[in-house]
């Protein structure tokens, strides 16, 4: 049953991240609270195991304070940061600036 349930979970993480633009990000943990998932974590983890980054554009979460994953999976942080820059998000000190970039 635990299983059936984080597939179920890993289905609406996916086709949440699908949702949000070009130019702007989310967070794991608005991500979490949207869906009432039990914490932030679990999203990170059915990122990680994103079976497609062009349709998952995964690269568009962050943490809740701006910051990039540093085991972004498809490529690290350097890589998710290049991405977002290309794609028009701002940063302020090395974070996302939420303030103008937030979905």
């Amino acid at each position: 049953m635990k299983k059936k349930a984080t597939e179920t979970y890993q289905f609406q993480v996916l086709e949440y991240v699908a949702t949000v633009p070009v130019g702007k990000v989310t967070t794991y943990g608005q991500i979490a609270k949207d869906l009432f998932l039990p914490t932030p974590r679990l999203v990170g983890k059915i990122l990680h195991s994103n079976p497609d980054n062009s349709k998952y554009p995964c690269h568009r979460v962050v943490f809740s304070d701006g910051k990039l994953a540093p085991a972004y999976a498809f490529g690290g942080a350097e890589v998710q940061r290049k991405k977002l820059l290309a794609e028009g998000v701002t940063f302020k000190k090395n974070r996302v600036d939420l303030n103008s970039c937030l979905f």
